[in-house]
């Protein structure tokens, strides 16, 4: 049984959330997350950062650890157990292009009740609920820090 180890993002501009079409060779695939393999020598924010730009062509920034999803599948060299960290991630555009090269067809950012039931595997979708849920904490609690709503005109 191999094991095999991917880093991801779940991007978020606007309060929408990035998802990539894929379909491969005509075969439906269905909306996912970027995600992609470590690379020997890369620390795992860093694949997730590369994936990100690669698969989806958005620039974005970190925020916070999510955790990690796990499932298995078979490929020809048998059972393979695949480890997914997944970092919550803000970008400052709605810009996108999906990669042909590794199969997307398409990509967009899309409100979160839409992107839920878009998303093709439940793993996806509960990682998406708790980063959604912790992007919801950090911009209300910061709400009116941020905006210094409490400022006096003086």
């Amino acid at each position: 049984m191999a094991e095999a180890v991917s880093c991801g993002g779940i991007v978020i501009y606007k309060w929408k959330i990035l998802l990539l079409y894929k379909n491969q060779n005509g075969r439906y695939i269905g909306w996912v997350l970027p995600k992609g393999t470590v690379e020997e020598g890369e620390q795992r924010f860093e694949t997730a950062l590369r994936e990100v730009k690669e698969e989806s062509g958005s620039k974005a920034n970190i925020i916070k650890y999510v955790g990690k999803t796990q499932y298995s599948f078979h490929s020809d060299n048998g059972i393979v157990n695949k480890t997914v960290h997944w970092y919550l991630m803000e970008t400052d555009s709605f810009y996108s292009k999906p990669q042909s090269e590794e199969y997307f067809a398409d990509s967009g950012f899309y409100k979160f009740h839409e992107a839920y039931h878009l998303l093709k595997f439940n793993d996806e979708r509960q990682i998406l609920k708790k980063a959604y849920q912790i992007f919801s904490e950090i911009h209300s609690s910061s709400f009116f820090e941020d905006r210094n709503f409490f400022k006096s005109y003086d």
